[in-house]
């Protein structure tokens, strides 16, 4: 009887910890103003253990920070192991603790004015989770990648934001990323740029391509921002 009481205790812990996690799980926003009066947005995606944050200019789409990498709660507190950080690079492989309050609709920081609204929670995009660049086809033939190496170039969606980052965790050298809202829609896979960091003037364009899920990979085919046609393979990030 105490063995099944004990069971029964830790199922439900467990159950409690898993379903705070889900709560988090989508996209999450907080808007600022700058001292010159920019409006500054905040984007914050969540997936199943990978989360990434970036700052961008509102209204032009200038690219300002990104951070990110791991993720995971103890309680009510927030452990970040950074894996990118554009402005302070010396920070990448530490750990970050934050004390949280999670809510429905509202994430807030304690012991500070910081609080996160909720854009989505993982919906309607059907691919949401984070996921590496595992390969290329380029005339007909497979080319793979090993993500296993500290160059990655990982993509993490919400149900409605996407964001690419592509860096290096060895070198902690950051080398350029992108993000805004997608849709996928009868095959077809929709970014719309809000921000570009190696050139702001790609903020606004709409770019479609083909997607096929195939064996749990996703399958990316279309022309890239430069016009060139691209077919890449992306896997779960595990």
């Amino acid at each position: 009887m105490k063995k099944i009481l004990v069971l029964l205790i830790c199922g439900f812990l467990s159950y409690g910890v898993t379903a705070q996690e889900k709560v988090i799980i989508g996209a999450w926003e907080t808007v600022t103003t700058a001292e010159n009066g920019e409006k500054l947005r905040k984007v914050l995606i969540f997936a199943e253990d990978y989360q990434v944050s970036t700052t961008y200019d509102a209204t032009m789409g200038k690219f300002i920070h990104s951070n990110g990498g791991t993720w995971k709660l103890e309680g009510d507190t927030m452990i970040k192991k950074v894996e990118f950080d554009t402005d302070h690079p010396e920070h990448v492989g530490t750990e970050v603790s934050l004390g949280v309050v999670i809510a429905d609709n509202e994430i807030e920081i304690k012991d500070s004015d910081i609080k996160w609204n909720r854009i989505d929670h993982g919906e309607p995009g059907k691919l949401q989770g984070a996921w590496l660049m595992s390969g290329r086809i380029r005339e007909g033939k497979t080319q793979v990648r090993d993500t296993s190496r500290p160059r990655k170039t990982m993509k993490v969606l919400s149900g409605t934001r996407f964001q690419w980052i592509a860096y290096n965790t060895e070198t902690k050298q950051f080398m350029g990323s992108g993000g805004g809202t997608y849709t996928t829609e009868n095959g077809e896979y929709t970014e719309n740029i809000e921000f570009f960091s190696r050139d702001d003037s790609k903020a606004g364009l709409s770019l479609k391509f083909n997607y096929k899920l195939i064996e749990g990979q996703w399958h990316h085919s279309g022309l890239s921002s430069k016009g060139d046609p691209i077919h890449e393979i992306w896997s779960v990030r595990e």
